[in-house]
């Protein structure tokens, strides 16, 4: 009996140990699956703080950059207006166009006044580098501005196109234009070519874009027609 009671016990034992190995071992299994999901829920989490912590960063700088475009005038203290500033270099084709076409027609816009010759030749000469200045003092020397005045001879140009490339500094600047003399028996059309550099300044009342013209060169200026009056 007692023999029995004993292999009984040690059944029992295998069983139970059995039974402790299995329920350890799940254990183990749980413990590492819970690890898993620890490592994933943490690198999910990394993720997403890393893009909510970029998007704070972009949303932050594209604000400021927002602000920064925006000028805030108070006008005498009463009223604040707010006003929309402009990016510079949407306008810059704009204003290289106009001051080569402001140029010009100083430049060549003359009339048998040696005083308006002269105003409008220093104006010009305000938005240019000596080239300029030289072109006009070899003219002066020919004696052109004498027959303008002598021969009571009205000048005006008319340009056709300012072609300029932006994409190398200093700004390279084709002009294309016709040149009317207007005499009392005739008007004789004249071709224009000019080339230049523009190079950036500080603007000012005479000089309000911003570009001193650099290597002005006429390429060509020679008769199309003449019109009987």
């Amino acid at each position: 009996m007692t023999t029995r009671l004993s292999g009984y016990h040690w059944h029992i034992g295998i069983l139970l140990n059995y039974h402790i190995k299995k329920m350890e071992f799940k254990s183990l299994k749980n413990i590492e699956t819970s690890f898993k999901q620890l490592r994933i829920f943490g690198i999910v989490f990394l993720c997403m703080c890393t893009l909510v912590t970029g998007y704070s960063v972009y949303s932050a700088y594209d604000f400021a950059e927002a602000q920064r475009q925006k000028i805030y005038v108070l006008d005498n203290g009463k009223s604040l207006m707010l006003a929309l500033s402009q990016d510079l270099s949407q306008n810059r084709p704009v204003e290289v166009r106009e001051h080569v076409r402001r140029f010009h027609e100083l430049f060549f816009t003359l009339s048998p006044d040696k005083n308006a010759i002269e105003s409008n030749i220093n104006r010009a000469l305000l938005l240019s580098d000596r080239s300029a200045f030289n072109y006009y003092k070899d003219l002066s020397e020919k004696g052109f501005y004498n027959r303008i005045i002598s021969g009571n001879i009205n000048q005006t140009i008319q340009i056709d196109s300012v072609v300029c490339n932006l994409n190398t500094y200093p700004y390279q600047v084709v002009t294309y234009a016709r040149q009317m003399i207007i005499r009392e028996s005739n008007i004789t059309e004249r071709s224009l070519i000019s080339s230049c550099k523009l190079q950036n300044s500080v603007r000012s009342d005479n000089n309000p874009h911003g570009f001193i013209i650099e290597g002005f060169e006429v390429k060509e200026n020679k008769d199309i027609r003449v019109l009987a009056r």
